[in-house]
Parts: structure tokens; sequence; C-alpha cells
């Protein structure tokens, strides 16, 4: 039998494209900083990017046994119909469709390891830090508990 041959998935479709993709950044997006300067004023203080929890999750609350995950709204693919930030590929949708659905389906995977450990896990996501006082009563709610 040999190897299983690799998926191979398609190139971006311009150099322009790939430039622009190879600059969005894994950690300490904006929307990342923001929810951290709230949890801050709030009176938390956390861990960041733990390797050893399933996702590497953004936000780690380790004595509460909880975690936040902050997901931009295009790559993750936020379907709330109130969301002015989602957004679908409309050019070289055979590289986009596959990968954001692999984004999503990870998200699940890592959503429920998490559960199965014992933990509890909250996903912010990029449109919703633009209200602060909504995002600071969701954050304070999630924590008390």
């Amino acid at each position: 039998m040999g190897r299983p041959r690799p998926l191979i998935v398609p190139a971006a479709s311009s150099p322009a494209v790939a430039a622009v993709m190879k600059a969005n950044k894994k950690r300490d997006t904006g929307p990342e900083r923001a929810v951290r300067k709230l949890l801050h004023t709030l009176g938390y203080r956390y861990r960041l990017h733990a390797p050893d929890l399933p996702g590497s999750p953004d936000i780690v609350f380790r004595s509460r046994r909880k975690v936040i995950f902050v997901h931009g709204c295009f790559w993750h693919q936020h379907r709330d119909s109130r969301c002015t930030l989602q957004s679908h590929p409309k050019t070289n949708i055979h590289y986009w469709k596959p990968k954001l659905l692999k984004n999503c389906a990870r998200d699940r995977a890592n959503e429920r390891a998490i559960t199965q450990m014992g933990w509890q896990s909250l996903t912010v996501w990029e449109c919703e830090v633009k209200d602060s006082y909504a995002l600071q009563k969701r954050l304070a709610n999630f924590l008390a508990k």
C-alpha cells in the first residue's frame, strides 16, 4: 500500500491574494486585543494561547477551567444574520470553500474536546467587539458562573 496522498488544495488566485492571506495574523489580532482589554478592565487575569488545550484557545482561565476563543467572522464563517462582517468568497470558490469549511469543522471539534475535558468555552465573534458594553456583560456572565 504506500502512504496516503495529501489533499491538494488549489493555490490562492493571485500573488496579491497570497500576500494578503500571509499577512493575516493568527494571534494578537485587533478583536483579541480588545477582548483582553475588556477582561483586564473587569479585573480578570488570564493566560494566552494554551498549546496543551485543543485549539490553543486565545484566552485561558485555568483556575476556572474556562476558555475564550476569539473568531474572525470571515475566517470562521459567522452565521448570524445580524453580522455585518460575514461574507462569502465570490471568486476562486474551489480554493475558499474547503478552506473555510475545514476551519468551521475544526472549531466544532475543538469546542467538543474542551467540553469533554470538563472545561467551558465561549466564542466571541469579531463583530461583537463593536458593542463593548454588551460584550463586557457577556464576558462577566460567562466568568461569574
